[in-house]
């Protein structure tokens, strides 16, 4: 990802902008590092959540050449 840096504002629940000042303060890091990871964590999740087009392509022909396989294995 680009290292550009571009202000935002928004506003965070106080207890945990407190947590996460505390947590930066104890790793020796900036907030703004920390807003980084989480942001990136974030955005790695959700992609992780929808599967790829491909792997759902696999599992759909997988499934109409082996349903009643399947079907069997689950009895």
């Amino acid at each position: 990802m680009s290292q550009l840096r571009e202000k935002f504002a928004t506003q965070v629940n106080r207890e945990i902008l407190a947590a996460v000042r505390a947590l930066a303060e104890q790793e020796g890091r900036q907030l703004q590092a920390l807003v980084d990871e989480a942001l990136a964590d974030l955005l790695e999740k959700r992609k992780q959540a929808h599967p790829r087009p491909h792997v759902m392509a696999a599992y759909r022909e997988s499934h109409a050449k082996y349903s009643d396989l399947y079907q069997k294995l689950a009895q």
